[in-house]
């Protein structure tokens, strides 16, 4: 008889499946829907959805006993607070499981497990709970803050100097080519003084 061996061993001690389980569910109400093998995603029906049940009652000991489950307390606020409160005029049924056919490599069937209206929730969309956002909103107000006096200051300077620096070398190759023109009117000025004495030289001789 196979009394006591309700469910799916999935290839794990109890105690590896226990963790699988909890992981899974994590992300699925991390994310709203996940994709996961078919024998997973049944199993994990029922521990999700009984998660689902203890957070419409809301209480301390209905908390208590989700967070045996799911460690993470960010999560369970927002299984409590959001997820939970979706599903108070349904009596279970909060998820469903659809199929994507078989897996190249294995042919393992693959499907994906979802909270039922989360097409309808955009707030499942990997997205913070309300302690993270609360948490994150000052350092956001910091960051926004106007700039001072100095920060224009600072500002400005490099456009400074840029000016400054593109205008050196824009007269620099002017000033080169005048002292190249000076130099070469010299050197001619030379050579025809050279010139003039020695046609002196040559008449007096």
């Amino acid at each position: 008889m196979r009394h006591g061996k309700r469910g799916r061993k999935l290839g794990r001690t109890a105690s590896h499946k226990r963790a699988t389980m909890n992981n899974l569910a994590t992300s699925l109400f991390t994310h709203g829907m996940i994709r996961t093998t078919k024998p997973k995603a049944k199993e994990l029906q029922g521990v999700a959805e009984r998660l689902i049940t203890f957070a419409k009652r809301g209480d301390l000991h209905a908390r208590r006993q989700v967070l045996r489950r799911i460690r993470n307390k960010v999560v369970v606020t927002k299984l409590f607070d959001e997820i939970a409160p979706t599903f108070s005029d349904r009596q279970g049924g909060y998820t469903r499981v659809l199929s994507l056919g078989p897996r190249r490599g294995d042919a393992t069937e693959v499907c994906v497990i979802e909270l039922v209206g989360s097409e309808l929730r955009s707030e499942f969309a990997d997205t913070v709970s309300k302690p993270a956002s609360a948490a994150a909103a000052p350092a956001e107000v910091e960051e926004a803050e106007e700039p001072t006096e100095d920060t224009e200051e600072m500002a400005e300077t490099p456009e400074a100097a840029e000016e400054e620096s593109t205008e050196e070398e824009t007269e620099t190759p002017e000033a080169s080519a005048k002292e190249s023109e000076s130099e070469e009117a010299e050197n001619q000025a030379s050579d025809e003084g050279e010139e003039s004495e020695k046609e002196e030289g040559d008449s007096k001789a």
